[in-house]
Order: C-alpha cells, then structure tokens, then sequence
C-alpha cells in the first residue's frame, strides 16, 4: 500500500518557506526600483514592497498650459514603477517554494 506524505515533514518545509517568505518581504522594504517617462523628466522610485519613496520632476516638464502631459508622466512613471516592483517581488518571492505559483511541490494550494 503507498504511503502517504510525512506530516511531520511537510510541516518542517512550510515553516521553512514561512521563515524564508518574511525574510524576502523584509530585505524587498530595501530594494528599490526606478522608472522615468518623458524622456526622464519625470522619474519614480519605489521599494521592492511596492511603496511609492520619491517623484522627481524636472521643471522642463512643468508647462502651466498643459498640465494634462505632466499628469500624464507621472501616471506612466508610477504605473512602469509598480510593474518593476511587482517583478522585483515576483523574482524574489516566487523561487522560494520551488514550485510554480509559490506551492509546495506535489502538492497543489499549499
């Protein structure tokens, strides 16, 4: 008859992927990515936890008799910002289960 999983080991693995998982969410709080639009007129970094550190604009980009470009900048920016900060997450969060989706191996959902 086959036997089945070792509980007691799948449990040793999901608190090593638990311990693993807070220590990338930790150090992403430290890495940055940076994303321009408008030829670099309008630069955004932000940390790999996705929070917004800085909008910098140069004053080329500020023309009073169109602000809907600047609006337009800076919503770029941000938007390419989070995709590489989703990235930058994605790359570091998603290998530590080493399994597809961030599971346990063989086993669906976990």
């Amino acid at each position: 008859m086959p036997k089945g999983p070792d509980m007691g080991q799948l449990m040793k693995q999901v608190q090593q992927m638990q311990a693993e998982m807070a220590k990338a969410q930790e150090e992403l709080k430290d890495e940055t990515v940076e994303a321009s639009a408008g030829g670099g007129m309008v630069t955004v970094t932000m940390t790999g936890d996705m929070s917004l550190r800085e909008i910098s604009i140069s004053p080329e980009a500020i023309d009073p008799d169109d602000p809907e470009l600047l609006q337009d900048m800076v919503t770029a920016a941000v938007n390419e910002a989070i995709r590489s900060a989703q990235e930058l997450a994605n790359s570091k969060l998603g290998g530590i289960a080493g399994a597809p989706g961030g599971g346990l191996p063989g086993l669906p959902g976990l």
